[in-house]
């Protein structure tokens, strides 16, 4: 254990020397806090049920609805939309100070994107096949492919929003909000087409968007202006679920008549609005916090394979289910609690719960099979490191010597 222990604060030491001195690794933080969020979400409110012989998706949340308050707590969207656009905005600025272009940044942060997807789908469109030639049903493939594809449409407005990032950057939130006010005002109100709602899925995540590009822009947000964001947002948000109609859940539930993520509505961005005057709150306690080299280590760690923890999660709870069905079918026994079964009582609750560790494990597989598709070619401090020792090999055009290292290190 003391070895175990060495080895974490000698780890947790290297990434503290190797993070650049100005990085707000509270934004990391956030980051973070969002994809566990998702994950978590996902693996607890979506059940795999096996169905005579085939497969299909059903929620505990729509049999147990005592359990809606779960979704506010796992429904973290909002607040990866906020750091993205900050980032973003940030970013943008300074590759203009650097005089780059619009394209070459943009290019950059999408290869980054979507570099991770290239393996998912490639491992699945085997499996697919091999499902396939085996038999497995076409409903159950369709079930399994949706699962895993179904987390690509936030890529998808992620990279929308940071193509449109010159355009928008300089987009006051409440442009976006009145967007999604309106059209949710015109559905619900007017009994406008459903298909109108498609406008709130771009408008609904540019109000986080935007709010973080407005932080990046003007300073930080005031203490009394977070608390009415979080006091307010919650208010509004209440006060919709309990006089307007929208469903409580902030995840959308199987069979249910409306989402409140698919399109986005007024409810969720509310809530949303709540979540980010709750996110910025955070960030002075959270940079106390990380000034521990253990605990910034952590962090730092789950945002280098924060894509792939995010694209391969349904695949790990895919394959845990997947397994613990073969194992009970070669045994003679019914679908395990809390894999196979309808989620219709507290005992699969327990059981999600107790698979979470198996979850994770299967996660981890995922992350070091996959996670090498998320890094960079060649780190900073490499490339750092290569452009000194280029500079060093060249002779001083007016000495005909080569310059002291030293005096390269410290003007870098």
């Amino acid at each position: 254990m003391a070895e175990v222990l060495r080895a974490i604060r000698s780890f947790a030491r290297r990434v503290e020397s190797g993070t650049p001195p100005g990085r707000d690794r509270a934004l990391d933080a956030l980051r973070g806090l969002a994809i566990l969020g998702v994950v978590l979400g996902h693996w607890l409110v979506t059940a795999l049920v096996a169905d005579g012989g085939t497969l299909r998706v059903e929620s505990p949340l729509g049999r147990l609805p005592e359990l809606t308050p779960v979704s506010w707590v796992f429904q973290t969207l909002s607040v990866f939309f906020l750091v993205g656009g900050y980032v973003a905005a940030r970013g943008h600025a300074a590759a203009r100070a650097r005089g780059e272009s619009h394209g070459r940044w943009i290019g950059a942060r999408l290869r980054r994107l979507f570099r991770p997807v290239a393996p998912l789908l490639g491992v699945w469109l085997v499996a697919a096949g091999v499902m396939l030639a085996c038999g497995v049903p076409w409903q159950s493939l369709h079930t399994l492919g949706k699962l895993v594809l179904s987390p690509l449409w936030f890529l998808l407005v992620l990279a929308a929003l940071t193509a449109a990032t010159p355009l928008v950057a300089r987009v006051h939130p409440l442009w976006p909000f009145a967007v999604v006010l309106h059209v949710d005002l015109l559905r619900f109100g007017f009994d406008g087409p459903d298909a109108l709602g498609r406008l709130n899925l771009p408008a609904g995540w540019l109000v986080p968007y935007c709010l973080g590009a407005l932080l990046a822009r003007r300073g930080p947000l005031a203490r009394r202006a977070a608390w009415a964001l979080l006091l307010g947002g919650a208010a509004v948000t209440g006060l919709l679920v309990a006089f307007a109609g929208y469903p409580g859940s902030m995840v959308g539930v199987p069979g249910a008549p409306v989402s409140n993520l698919n399109p986005p509505t007024l409810a969720a961005v509310t809530f949303g609005l709540a979540q980010c005057g709750g996110a910025i709150l955070l960030l002075d306690p959270l940079r106390r916090l990380l000034r521990r080299p253990v605990a910034w280590a952590a962090v730092a760690l789950l945002n280098l394979c924060a894509m792939t923890v995010f694209l391969w999660h349904q695949t790990a709870m895919i394959a845990v289910t997947a397994g613990g069905l073969l194992a009970a079918r070669s045994l003679g026994h019914g679908p395990p609690t809390g894999l196979g079964t309808v989620p219709d009582g507290y005992a699969w609750v327990l059981a999600r719960l107790g698979w979470l560790p198996l979850f994770v494990c299967a996660l981890l597989v995922c992350g070091a099979a996959f996670h090498v598709h998320e890094r960079t070619t060649r780190r900073p401090a490499r490339r750092a490191r290569a452009a000194r020792r280029a500079t060093d090999s060249r002779p001083d055009s007016r000495t005909g010597s080569r310059p002291d290292a030293r005096t390269e290190v410290r003007h870098a």
